[in-house]
């Protein structure tokens, strides 16, 4: 899949955003100025939240429209109607948008590579595609990287960016849901997130022993807030909280959160000369289902894609794009596309929150690895 083009504002990204939607974000954030980052680099590794592609290109699944409608007007691999999160943070550095590394045609790496694959997790090991496996990979792309860029350097990048660029990581989530899914006590999921985090450093390690310098690590959403969840999990009323999201599930995730906090921190200062900034993005989305008409959106339990109808439109055997799933209108202003992803017009809040540097930990630009 070749985006393309992704950090630079053409009409296209002009016509893809409704001025209601643009005087909306203006009013209760202040978006950041374009960088002047010049020729940054980016490594990401994670979870369907920012796989640009990599399911499609790793395992030929077919992901249809409606998936893409919003920006790209096509499918590209991505779990939501447009742009991801990861996508809104490459436009802030106006560079193009991350080719997925298991992509074959018409990548370009020159601005890094995008390791995240849907469905990923730490544990297990070496089972495709977890987070241990995409840093594995990472390793074979740098070694080959650094072999083919004596001869031609067009679409890689040298040594000194691999060690000049961002190390991003975002996941955890699909290790808490899958914990959940096997039917485990809440206690029995909070004693596995150690493990979680063991395989989180370990990865960073990895990278750091590379020469990587650069981190920024985001924390795991409200998953008890996600349609899918709320539709499929047994419940009474006692199990949600004051927005309607399952307690436990969201409880699971702070604790992970904490513990992802402290790990940031104690990396902090065993890896000498390293910079490991720390995003909430739980409190982020969470604002987002807690204060929805903020935002202007509308029914943040519900999924924009999928059967079903209020109060959550999911149903487990009739997902979005498949025959008998319902779409909402294009410009209606939901927080969830699939009930389990999140839309555009939600990532792009998301983004603006993450670049205003409220939510992270130290408050660092996102465009401090590069150099102006």
């Amino acid at each position: 899949m070749v985006s393309g083009g992704g950090g630079r504002k053409s009409k296209e990204t002009r016509r893809s955003v409704a001025p209601f939607i643009i005087a909306t974000l203006f009013l209760s954030l202040p978006l950041p100025a374009y960088s002047l980052c010049k020729n940054p680099v980016i490594f990401n590794f994670g979870d369907s939240n920012s796989d640009t592609g990599g399911l499609v290109a790793g395992l030929g699944y077919n992901i249809r429209l409606p998936y893409g409608r919003t920006f790209f007007q096509r499918s590209t691999g991505r779990l939501s109607d447009g742009r991801l999160v990861i996508d809104f943070l490459c436009e802030s550095l106006n560079t193009s948008y991350l080719s997925p590394y298991l992509d074959s045609l018409g990548s370009n790496f020159t601005n890094g590579a995008n390791f995240a694959i849907v469905g990923s997790a730490t544990l297990p090991r070496f089972v495709p595609f977890s987070l241990n496996v995409q840093v594995m990979q990472f390793l074979h792309f740098k070694t080959r990287s650094l072999q083919i860029t004596t001869r031609d350097s067009r679409h890689l990048v040298d040594g000194e960016a691999f060690q000049n660029a961002l190390y991003m990581i975002d996941i955890g989530q699909n290790d808490l849901a899958d914990s959940f899914s096997k039917n485990l006590s809440y206690a029995r999921v909070v004693e596995r997130i150690p493990s979680i985090l063991a395989e989180i450093k370990n990865a960073v390690k990895t990278i750091y022993d590379q020469g990587g310098r650069n981190f920024w690590i985001h924390s795991t959403g409200p998953l008890g807030c996600l349609p899918q969840k709320l539709t499929m999990v047994p419940k009474t009323r006692g199990d949600l909280d004051r927005y309607g999201c399952l307690r436990s599930y969201n409880d699971a995730a702070k604790v992970f959160n904490g513990g992802l906090v402290a790990l940031c921190e104690q990396m902090r200062s065993e890896l000498r000369n390293s910079t490991i900034v720390y995003v909430d993005i739980f409190a982020i989305k969470y604002d987002l289902i807690a204060n929805p008409t903020k935002y202007g959106f509308q029914k943040p339990l519900m999924a924009c894609c999928g059967n079903g109808g209020p109060p959550y439109n999911y149903n487990i055997n009739v997902t979005c794009s498949q025959i008998g799933s319902n779409v909402c209108k294009e410009g209606s202003r939901f927080v969830s596309w699939d009930g389990v992803h999140y839309t555009e017009a939600a990532n792009e809040v998301i983004a603006s929150k993450i670049l205003s540097t409220n939510y992270s930990t130290p408050q660092f630009k996102f465009d401090y690895f590069c150099q102006a």
